[in-house]
């Protein structure tokens, strides 16, 4: 499976122009199997979703089913949503034939305010395309690995961020390190630029179940990135290496 991972700058509270640039980035990479885009991608992150939020159903995830469709693709990536009166983070994964899974963030991350107005999810998500089972995480889950622990029930995570550039290092270390102790491949997309309280620096990458990194952006550059998910190798290695049957309960 050829994954494509887009690190994107996004303009404050524009969707309109997000969505024109994650087309024009989108478009000049295209035969992938995955795209996969930044934490709220269409806004920036918002801790403060009145009058930014969109609803559940519409706006920029229509723009994401059309993606879909026209690339015969799936398209991941989170959205500030309402729903119900309540504000979710929601990462939703996109498939061609139009069925869509969200997962809502589970760790709001309180440092910066995101729980005071928004709703955590309490579900964890596993969405399967095209024979790769990927677990779908937003950035400050990143720091809790239980919630992530492989219960081999899936092949790979996907890390959607807007991780601050002076905490990079640790957006780096602990992808790598989710990797390994998961023996599974991190498909991992943070943004870049500016917003009113942070800068972002990237460091988005696609890393292998040994914690080699198969592919990266440019630090501060908006660009594309892409690599293979090879399940025949994977499952090779833990046929080879079992890790998981050992793991705690």
């Amino acid at each position: 499976m050829k994954v494509i991972i887009l690190q994107t700058d996004i303009c404050w509270a524009d969707p309109e122009e997000n969505l024109k640039r994650a087309d024009k980035m989108m478009d000049a990479c295209p035969g992938a199997d995955l795209y996969v885009l930044p934490e709220m991608f269409s806004t920036g992150f918002c801790t403060r979703p009145e009058g930014v939020a969109e609803p559940a159903g519409h706006g920029s995830l229509e723009w994401m089913k059309r993606k879909a469709v026209a690339g015969n693709c799936a398209v991941a990536g989170s959205i500030a949503t309402e729903d119900g009166g309540k504000y979710y983070n929601r990462f939703y994964f996109v498939c061609p034939d139009g069925t869509v899974t969200w997962y809502d963030k589970k760790h709001l991350f309180t440092y910066g305010g995101e729980h005071k107005r928004y709703t955590p999810g309490n579900e964890r998500v596993i969405v399967a395309f095209r024979g790769v089972r990927f677990l779908l995480q937003v950035c400050y889950d990143l720091r809790f690995p239980v919630w992530s622990r492989n219960r081999k029930d899936y092949d790979a995570i996907l890390y959607v961020a807007s991780w601050p550039a002076p905490r990079v290092d640790a957006w780096k270390t602990l992808l790598r390190a989710r990797a390994i102790e998961n023996q599974c491949y991190v498909v991992a997309v943070n943004r870049v630029g500016k917003d009113p309280e942070c800068d972002y620096c990237g460091g988005s990458a696609v890393i292998d179940p040994y914690g080699h990194t198969l592919a990266a952006c440019e630090d501060g550059k908006a660009e594309c990135a892409g690599a293979e998910i090879d399940m025949e190798q994977l499952e090779a290695f833990r046929k080879k290496f079992p890790v998981l049957d050992d793991a705690d309960v």
